[in-house]
């Protein structure tokens, strides 16, 4: 009983962490693309 909650949970953490970094990359690679297209090198400054 424990070992299938634990398993769940190891499994539904695992997802939710794959689907930030997925979502973190798509967020990092559209910024960098509306940076490309406008030529701006402000963006790139921090």
């Amino acid at each position: 009983m424990l070992t299938r909650l634990a398993d769940f949970g190891y499994r539904g953490f695992s997802a939710w962490m794959m689907l930030l970094t997925l979502y973190g990359a798509y967020l990092c690679t559209k910024e960098l693309r509306v940076a490309a297209e406008n030529q701006d090198v402000e963006a790139f400054k921090p």
